[in-house]
């Protein structure tokens, strides 16, 4: 028997009209006609092979097939009904769920610790999975699957909803007693005298966000002389503390990362060179709600380090 070709709502008039012994009744209970159970009761016969309910005087005596039948159904039928239930009483506090959210480095470093920890009082159960942005490119993107959240730049891709996070300046990080950059901003005189480090994230390529950074600076005439090329801003950062290479990352990251080595930040020449930050989800996962909670927790979290931007989006 395939059951991808049986009507699971005959069982479970099946199992009402079972239990109650009148086709009368079960219309009733079921908030049906009489000859829509009479009509159900007839296919189900039919699938089983069995009479399952015969008249006896005013009422159905069930035959004894029925009769072994009926406690089965009465289980699956209550097993179906707590799936249900189950979900809609959705409790953060006694989920075991995985959430799987992805970012990229500097998310990684500077968001995913307050999320992490946020997201432990609210659903202390649960486990985050943080992937990369290289995993969710290579695994076919959100649309594919697997993926609950991701912190990253908006994207117009269909299926997807978006709210903004925050802005974050990109600025530039340097050991401390650079021999060159000495003040509080990187001046434009000393970019032919600096050799910088260059991020790709994503596959090992530069990233929208590299792209935005490299835009700006052409913009104003300056040209940066990549010295190293490195995966990750962990990776710059180490760098640039242990030479005179100058490494640019968001502001986030580069305070995380600053606060454990011999560094300082500097100011960039150029204005408002900064990244929107944006939470991205797919629509398949627009109602579930651990992804939902997931989502909660970011917003409110990172929305209340720097405050969010300025631009909303409705959806």
């Amino acid at each position: 028997m395939n059951l991808s070709t049986i009507d699971l709502n005959l069982l479970h008039v099946l199992a009402v009209t079972l239990e109650e012994r009148s086709a009368t009744r079960a219309a009733r209970r079921l908030g049906v006609t009489q000859s829509a159970v009479s009509n159900a009761l007839a296919r189900a016969r039919e699938l089983l092979g069995d009479p399952l309910l015969v008249r006896d005087g005013r009422g159905m005596a069930p035959t004894p097939a029925a009769e072994e039948l009926l406690p089965e159904l009465a289980a699956a039928m209550g097993q179906l009904r707590a799936v249900i239930e189950h979900r809609r009483a959705f409790d953060p506090r006694t989920s075991t769920r995985e959430l799987t959210l992805a970012c990229a480095d500097n998310s990684q470093i500077a968001d995913v610790p307050p999320v992490a920890a946020a997201l432990a009082r609210e659903m202390p159960l649960a486990r985050l999975r943080v992937v990369s942005i290289d995993y969710l490119v290579a695994s076919g993107g959100m649309s594919a699957g697997g993926i609950d959240a991701v912190i990253g730049l908006r994207k117009g891709d269909p299926g997807l909803r978006a709210v903004p996070l925050y802005r974050d300046p990109t600025v530039g990080m340097v050991r401390r007693g650079h021999p060159v950059v000495t003040g509080k901003r990187l001046a434009r005189s000393a970019f032919p005298r600096l050799g910088f480090v260059d991020v790709h994230i994503t596959l090992g390529r530069p990233g929208r966000g590299r792209a935005l950074v490299e835009e700006a600076f052409r913009a104003q005439g300056l040209v940066r002389r990549m010295a190293l090329v490195v995966p990750g801003f962990a990776a710059a950062a180490m760098a640039a503390a242990g030479s005179d290479l100058v490494a640019c990352m968001p502001r986030r990251v580069a305070r995380a990362l600053g606060a454990n080595l011999p560094v300082r930040i500097v100011d960039l020449p150029v204005e408002d060179l900064g990244h929107e930050m944006w939470l991205l989800w797919h629509e398949r996962t627009h109602k579930d709600p651990a992804a939902a909670c997931l989502r909660r927790v970011i917003l409110e979290t990172l929305r209340a380090v720097d405050g969010p931007v300025v631009r909303s989006d409705p959806g």
